[in-house]
């Protein structure tokens, strides 16, 4: 089959179109004809060399896929010439992926594969992060911090749809300003702490919920406009891994920090996951509550095309690859 090829570790231009062998799916795993699938952190991460895949993992780039069931295993509730989506450990950037059955879902009705490619990592991450692990409430104030990207897009309307009240953050007053769109309060960190504005803006009480895609560079600012008993839920470290705060401040607000990453999970564990997002995401995709953000759409053969784009932080929402 063809897929996208590296090189070696380094920039996008060691990515290329190449040759690589069919998958074979093992016991439980279905074959999809891939469709789509969209550019990710974690995908320059590892074309960088520092986000290797997990053991027994397709070294091909892609966590996600859009597509038509090929084959699929006994007994599962997948069946060939169905359009699905899932998650996968490795192997998206191709004409083949291999999947655990278990780990795909319907593309909402009348969805197209372009935008269908614009949901799975990014709004089952946002999903499980601010109402699993961030058990996010009705009428509760969420910090979504990087809100113009894929993940921070998602985030935003999950929050309008479930009732809570969202400050979205970016460097960019430009980007910043995207998250009206889904019903955020734009708030642009150019410079400086970015926790008095938002203590200004919730009249004291703080975030209850914060999902952080930066990491380090954020952390003593998240724990200072954290909301008592507020949740911080750390799902990327583009802004660093290592980093200092006052922790009497989280201890006097009896404040918890979780950390969590789609790849990292069990099958079974995203599993569970992805049958709880459909259950209360794809009637609101079907009704229009829910949209795919899709910034643009590329061809597999501009692959280091795309990954420049969002490396840039130029894409609001996804970056879709189709082969």
């Amino acid at each position: 089959m063809r897929a996208v090829v590296a090189r070696e570790a380094g920039d996008a231009s060691v990515l290329a179109i190449g040759s690589a062998p069919d998958p074979h799916p093992g016991p439980g795993e279905a074959l999809i004809r891939v469709r789509g699938t969209s550019v990710n952190r974690a995908d320059i991460l590892q074309r960088r060399g520092l986000y290797p895949p997990p053991p027994g993992a397709s070294d091909i780039l892609g966590l996600e896929a859009v597509g038509e069931v090929i084959a699929s295993p006994a007994g599962a509730a997948i069946a060939a010439g169905d359009r699905v989506m899932c998650l996968v450990s490795g192997g998206a950037y191709a004409e083949l992926v291999a999947a655990p059955a278990s780990n795909c879902i319907p593309i909402p009705e009348g969805m197209s594969f372009e935008e269908a490619a614009a949901i799975p990592e990014v709004f089952i991450t946002a999903f499980h992060g601010l109402m699993h692990l961030g058990a996010l409430q009705p009428g509760d104030t969420a910090l979504i911090h990087a809100v113009a990207s894929g993940v921070g897009t998602a985030a935003a309307q999950i929050c309008a749809a479930a009732g809570a009240w969202c400050i979205g953050t970016s460097r960019s007053p430009e980007r910043a300003a995207a998250a009206a769109r889904w019903g955020a309060e734009p708030l642009p960190v150019t410079a400086g702490s970015f926790a008095p504005a938002v203590m200004s803006m919730t009249d004291g009480h703080g975030a209850d919920v914060i999902l952080d895609l930066v990491g380090a560079r954020y952390l003593q600012d998240n724990i200072a406009c954290l909301a008592r008993h507020g949740r911080i839920v750390l799902t990327g470290l583009v802004g660093g891994r290592r980093g200092e705060a006052d922790l009497g401040t989280l201890l006097a607000r009896q404040g918890t920090i979780t950390g969590s990453t789609l790849r990292g999970s069990t099958v079974g564990e995203k599993a569970e996951i992805m049958r709880a997002f459909a259950d209360w995401a794809l009637p609101l995709f079907n009704t229009g509550v829910l949209r795919p953000v899709v910034h643009g759409v590329l061809p597999m053969s501009e692959v280091a095309r795309a990954h420049r784009i969002v490396e840039g932080d130029e894409a609001v929402g996804c970056v879709v690859l189709v082969p």
